[in-house]
């Protein structure tokens, strides 16, 4: 309540000054505030025919409060880079789990709304939100005014941005789905919480047998977060990640891997080694620049 109160005043105020200083002879009778019905532009009928229609997904780029997280400061996304990273969402993940398990999967499963803000969403603690799910249904997807800063590396937008949706989306498909019970044993008295980003958890963690320093969060995060790398990154990354792990390291690791395999294949029938031959292809398109991000040519 206090942040509109101060709102308020601030708008009292303002108010008060411009009919301190101006006539009613200076005053416009025309509102610069409107109310008038939202614009459709070509972008909102790309996203009707290559979204909406297909997939019954809604791709929110124009900023509502309402769908933010008022706990953090946020700014709305740039329309040039939520246009990129449309692109970029639908050729790299919807249309690899598409070519894998078919688009009635897709349809079916995948979130049913992404809402874009511009920047990231900063903890009290040093690190920042890149992404969030909520209630299998809502993909939050931030930092989406840097885009044009890491679109011209594969790493960079895994890191960022395609990272996050697989791994938001399959705590989507735990929610409808459980997990196997037996991965949260693997490594069970190792998980710190929080504390995973401080010394000494955050390196060291591939020996410990945690894929990233954020599987030592939870055991949920563990899973979202082995599913998410492996279909990201190519397998010289994961051999090079088990090398450094170690022998005992690795093999925790396989552990856990082979669980979700089994998990993907059972639950959803989807083998996540053509899952990841799909998106590296896809992510090695688009970095030869083979994709035209901007295109909104409507087929």
């Amino acid at each position: 309540m206090k942040k509109y109160y101060v709102l308020y005043i601030m708008l009292m105020m303002a108010a008060t000054g411009v009919f301190s200083s101006c006539s009613e002879d200076d005053l416009n009778p025309t509102s610069v505030i409107t109310t008038g019905e939202r614009v459709e532009n070509d972008f909102d009928r790309w996203l009707e025919a290559n979204y909406v229609n297909p997939y019954n997904i809604a791709f929110k780029y124009r900023y509502e409060e309402m769908e933010s997280d008022l706990n953090y400061y946020t700014i709305p996304a740039e329309l040039s880079q939520s246009v990129q990273l449309a692109h970029i969402v639908k050729y790299i993940c919807m249309e690899a789990y598409d070519e894998v398990g078919g688009i009635d999967f897709t349809r079916a499963y995948f979130p049913k709304e992404f809402f874009l803000i511009g920047e990231w969403e900063y903890k009290n603690n040093g690190t920042y939100i890149l992404g969030t799910a909520e209630g299998g249904k809502k993909v939050l997807l931030a930092g989406v005014n840097y885009l044009d800063r890491y679109k011209n590396s594969i790493a960079s937008l895994n890191h960022y941005y395609l990272k996050t949706i697989h791994h938001e989306f399959t705590h989507i498909l735990n929610q409808t789905k459980e997990m196997p019970t037996a991965y949260q044993f693997i490594t069970g008295t190792d998980y710190v919480a929080d504390k995973w980003s401080e010394s000494p958890y955050n390196a060291g963690y591939l020996r410990r047998g945690f894929i990233s320093a954020y599987s030592q969060m939870e055991y949920t995060e563990d899973f979202a977060e082995m599913l998410s790398m492996y279909v990201c990154y190519p397998a010289s990354q994961w051999q090079a990640w088990m090398k450094e792990a170690g022998e005992n390291g690795a093999s925790l690791i396989n552990s856990k891997l082979t669980l979700v395999k089994q998990y993907m294949a059972d639950s959803w029938n989807i083998d996540l080694d053509k899952l990841r031959d799909s998106i590296q292809r896809r992510s090695a398109d688009l970095e030869a620049g083979k994709i035209d991000l901007y295109d909104l040519t409507l087929k």
